[in-house]
């Protein structure tokens, strides 16, 4: 009597249409909210709060970007008009645009640099010396009174500490206005700039450096990790990546956004728009002249030009440990 063969063929399961992947989805979401809603109702009032606060104002801001608006008359559409006047016919604005972006590419990276290198020789230190030097180096940034010192410090009479030190040293022969001097405003308010930094970001990275598995340095000096620079870039950097990326979005926003500098030290409007930056432009139309639409214009070209840079920096240390 033969024997039947009998061929075990595995079935491919039928491909699922767009209609029936989309429900799978709808599916899935909705059990993954079911299961975690103990966790999704805790974030609820922070995504509230961040939605009608920041989500909205910016979505708003976009759109009034396209409108003659002054709070008072509805607002009018008039396309892109108020974008061709921004860069076709306001002097001032591109003036402003190009103090920001000096500011950014020399505030940016060297403040965030200063940052992690600080940060890195604080962490060598131990217990209550720790602390203290952090808030030492921290405490800038948080000083209200850091512009009336900035202030005593630039006086532009020989009262002032830096034109008495110059003087005193026979640098110069006579005081130098230095807010009221075209040339020395956008240095001097780099300067200041560069002082206040040592931030949220800081604060960021200092905590960064303490939660490093030091298992992972052992590692890597069996792997053939030879000196402290060679842990910094392999080991100490990509554990830290979170910390790192927080902290280059903190920078980055501080030095798009300087105008409280400018307008203490150099005052609004400063001597031939030498201190001018596109937030205090921004302040200008939407707080003194309420063109609301031409202020939000501007608050998108500066959103833009954020998120562009922020994208830029997420690829940069993205190679971080490579």
């Amino acid at each position: 009597m033969g024997k039947t063969r009998v061929e075990n063929k595995t079935e491919e399961p039928p491909e699922k249409s767009g209609a029936q992947l989309k429900v799978s989805k709808q599916a899935t979401l909705k059990y993954r909210i079911m299961k975690s809603r103990e966790s999704y109702l805790m974030i609820a009032p922070y995504f509230i709060l961040f939605f009608f606060f920041t989500v909205l104002p910016v979505a708003l801001s976009v759109i009034f970007s396209f409108t003659d608006f002054n709070l008072l008359e509805w607002p009018d559409f008039v396309g892109w008009r108020n974008y061709t006047k921004l860069f076709l016919e306001d002097d001032i604005f591109m003036i402003a645009l190009k103090n920001t972006l000096i500011f950014a590419v020399i505030t940016g990276p060297v403040s965030y640099m200063l940052c992690l290198l600080f940060a890195w020789i604080i962490n060598e230190f131990k217990g209550p010396l720790r602390a203290f030097l952090t808030l030492i180096f921290y405490a800038p940034s948080i000083c209200g009174n850091a512009y009336l010192v900035w202030n005593l410090i630039l006086t532009g009479d020989r009262y002032g500490y830096l034109n008495g030190l110059l003087l005193k040293l026979g640098i110069i022969d006579e005081a130098i206005l230095w807010m009221q001097t075209e040339k020395y405003v956008l240095p001097v308010l780099i300067i200041v700039q560069l002082w206040l930094s040592l931030g949220t970001g800081f604060l960021s990275f200092i905590a960064g450096l303490q939660t490093v598995d030091k298992n992972l340095y052992e590692a890597a000096a069996i792997d053939g990790v030879k000196n402290r620079w060679q842990e910094l870039w392999y080991v100490t950097l990509p554990a830290m990546k979170p910390q790192l990326m927080f902290g280059a979005v903190m920078q980055i926003t501080q030095s798009f956004a300087v105008a409280d500098i400018s307008i203490n030290l150099a005052g609004n409007p400063s001597v031939n728009y030498a201190g001018a930056t596109v937030v205090t432009h921004l302040l200008d139309y939407g707080s003194t002249r309420f063109e609301m639409g031409y202020a939000s214009a501007i608050a998108t070209v500066l959103f833009l030009l954020m998120v562009g840079t922020n994208k830029l920096v997420q690829k940069l240390l993205g190679r971080v440990g490579e």
